[in-house]
């Protein structure tokens, strides 16, 4: 595939991840500009596609709002959703939310309200905090976890502490944004040389198809898969992420 596109894959640590020097400040935007600045450090060209996944598809969302100009394109797969988003009906929103877990559900909702607070909650014992993955995976998303989640990858992850890894990724994502995704702008509507794409996993327990529906149907510019029959580690099954790339570079 590599060969038949003439591509290659880019793969960085966000700020706090690996080698990658934290940021106390992280946010959606600073992301975006980290990404900016790596493919200007690499000289990738004036244009790239960014694909993200689940909570990692939030500095996708970012690079359409903050620097379309720098976009070939852009692949949201099974995206988070925000549930402080301000233009989605909160009826949706309420549903999305209510699909996971109420230990899940209290987690988005410190790094929402108090964020400060976020590493004491995932850290006390006081209150009930059972966060089983298993309750939001589906049997074969375990399974693809035993193979591609190893606890050796993990550790390299959060090698600097899960505070400024993996917390600030929660806190990015389920923040104040400065915009919702129903205002983007097709950053391909002038050239038509670009194509932004949405795949929903139709197995999915964390993610509510519903509001990436909407999401959708008000920017008709983003093409919409929907996927039967698999979970939400659709990435990690071999024939769908070799769909997700063909669609990056063909439509």
């Amino acid at each position: 595939m590599i060969d038949e596109f003439k591509i290659y894959f880019l793969f960085f640590d966000r700020a706090g991840h690996g080698e990658s020097d934290p940021n106390p400040s992280r946010t959606l935007k600073t992301d975006t500009y980290d990404i900016e600045e790596l493919a200007d450090k690499l000289q990738l060209g004036p244009k790239f596609h960014v694909l993200g996944m689940s909570l990692g598809a939030y500095p996708v969302y970012g690079c359409l709002k903050y620097i379309p100009h720098r976009l070939s394109g852009a692949s949201l797969v099974v995206p988070l959703i925000n549930f402080w988003w301000r233009r989605i009906p909160q009826n949706l929103l309420n549903a999305a939310i209510k699909k996971l877990p109420f230990a899940f559900q209290m987690i988005l909702r410190v790094a929402h309200y108090c964020p400060s607070l976020l590493y004491w909650w995932m850290t006390q014992k006081w209150f009930p905090n059972n966060r089983d993955p298993k309750k939001i995976w589906t049997e074969r998303d375990i399974e693809l976890s035993k193979i591609y989640y190893k606890k050796s990858y993990m550790d390299a992850v959060i090698r600097q502490g899960e505070y400024v890894s993996c917390h600030q990724d929660i806190i990015a994502g389920y923040g104040n944004w400065e915009f919702d995704p129903t205002e983007l702008s097709n950053p391909f509507s002038d050239t038509n040389k670009g194509s932004v794409h949405m795949w929903c996993a139709l197995d999915d327990k964390q993610i509510l198809r519903d509001v990436l529906v909407y999401i959708c149907d008000k920017l008709p510019w983003i093409k919409f898969h929907e996927v039967p029959h698999v979970g939400h580690w659709i990435i990690h099954e071999k024939h769908h992420f070799e769909t997700i790339i063909k669609a990056a570079c063909t439509e």
